[in-house]
């Protein structure tokens, strides 16, 4: 963000050997992701994620294995509800064992960090695999952190140290970690493919894993298959790890930020007890008629960044882009941050301001400039997904419950640093969940 006050919009730095453009700013990142989103639409070649999926997969996959398991990845999510009324249901479902969690602790301190990355695993485990895990569940809570393990350790400088220079990887150590924790994640995957494959029933496709598994069937005899088993594999850990971390970061910022500021939390309420009351779930079509918590919920999104350089691209070839000339191949990473702080973009960009989201009436105001998805063909494919958990759950909690902070903590006493990590994570904090009778009652 300082060296664009210096260098402009777009302009190019070295990490070690490895050149970067940087793009900084709405318009330049609109320009490149949409305007030309062939020529921007590949992934670099980064060396971990090389070693780890070796190009499978969805999320670091390039031509035509990530077109073809885009294509299905999105097809199969509608398929098993995403966007639909059958996944609301299933978040209703999980928000009412989460409610009963809070419950459980009477209003006691309690670390949300790993509950809120179970429910939306879960959440998307219904997906992939038609079913969900106990809270309790030991093997499923060891797979969650190592999964929050790898988030940290992705995005730390011990990484990005061998991402320029992979020769010294004997040296830096901390990719082995990485690889250690994908091997157990691995491990705990096929299993469940084993059971998926055992108990396939082509007229009861339980969810993605069962439709891949036809899928592979079907192409058999196909001379050049995507449907193989690291593509299973690498496509089903995209979207379980996408579809946990991203959703239940956002939500534990949440829950940080109505603690830090109560007047915003009691206007939440306020607009939950006239639009919904104490007694029904939060349905999705709600969202149209509360424009305050819709405004809330994404200034959340803006103020948390929790993706700050965005997921960098590359050019496919030699790509003249704004007078320069970006050569073929070159990491281009999209400065999220410098959409999200932009001071000609939002009032108050370095504040939580949920204003930036209601016009002079309170109504709810879209803003171009709000990318928490991305932009092009490289968007997330979840996003209506994450938009409808989001919703759900954030309301699901603030209509049972008033989140505090551990006694003997003020609000104003918070602390709202992230740490560092693939994704900025709110520093470890407890949470307070006060059922709402206790609130109103005294």
């Amino acid at each position: 963000m300082e060296l664009s006050k210096t260098y402009g919009k777009v302009f190019t730095m070295y990490l070690g050997p490895k050149r970067k453009v940087i793009l900084a700013d709405y318009d330049a990142i609109r320009e490149a992701f949409l305007n030309c989103s062939e020529e921007f639409g590949n992934r670099p070649e980064i060396p971990l994620f090389k070693k780890i999926a070796e190009g499978h997969g969805i999320v670091f996959s390039n031509g035509e294995t990530w077109k073809v398991m885009r294509r299905f990845a999105l097809h199969n999510l509608r398929d098993f509800g995403m966007g639909k009324k059958l996944i609301e249901h299933k978040i209703q479902d999980e928000l009412h064992f989460l409610i009963m969690y809070f419950g459980s602790h009477k209003g006691k301190p309690v670390d949300t960090s790993i509950i809120l990355k179970h429910v939306s695993s879960n959440i998307i485990c219904s997906i992939l695999f038609g079913n969900r895990y106990e809270y309790d569940d030991s093997e499923f809570q060891y797979l969650l952190k190592l999964l929050d393990e790898n988030v940290k350790l992705v995005g730390s400088s011990m990484i990005e140290l061998y991402n320029c220079f992979p020769f010294l990887g004997f040296l830096i150590g901390a990719h082995r970690r990485v690889l250690q924790n994908i091997q157990e994640i691995t491990n705990f995957f096929h299993k469940l493919f084993e059971k998926h494959a055992l108990h396939l029933n082509v007229s009861h496709l339980t969810g993605f894993v069962d439709s891949f598994l036809l899928k592979q069937q079907q192409e058999s005899q196909n001379p050049k298959p995507e449907f193989h088993k690291k593509n299973l594999l690498f496509s089903t850990l995209d979207i379980f790890s996408a579809g946990t971390e991203t959703t239940s970061t956002t939500l534990c910022w949440g829950l940080l930020l109505m603690m830090k500021y109560p007047e915003v939390q009691r206007r939440v309420q306020a607009e939950i007890n006239k639009v919904i009351s104490l007694r029904r779930d939060p349905q999705a079509q709600d969202r149209k008629n509360m424009p305050y918590t819709e405004a809330v919920i994404h200034e959340i999104q803006r103020f948390a960044n929790i993706v700050p350089m965005g997921v960098s691209r590359s050019v496919l070839a030699d790509t003249k882009f704004r007078g320069y000339v970006i050569p073929e191949g070159t990491e281009v990473i999209p400065l999220f941050s410098s959409v999200f702080k932009d001071e000609t973009q939002w009032e108050t960009p370095h504040q939580f301001n949920p204003a930036h989201f209601l016009d002079a009436t309170g109504n709810f105001v879209k803003r171009d400039c709000f990318i928490p998805f991305g932009l092009g063909r490289r968007v997330c494919i979840g996003e209506s997904l994450a938009k409808m958990e989001l919703f759900l759950i954030f309301v699901g909690l603030l209509q049972k419950f008033t989140f505090k902070p551990a006694p003997g903590i003020e609000p104003a006493d918070l602390d709202l640093t992230a740490k560092v990590g693939f994704t900025l994570t709110p520093v470890p904090h407890l949470v307070c969940a006060v059922p709402q009778e206790e609130v109103h009652g005294s």
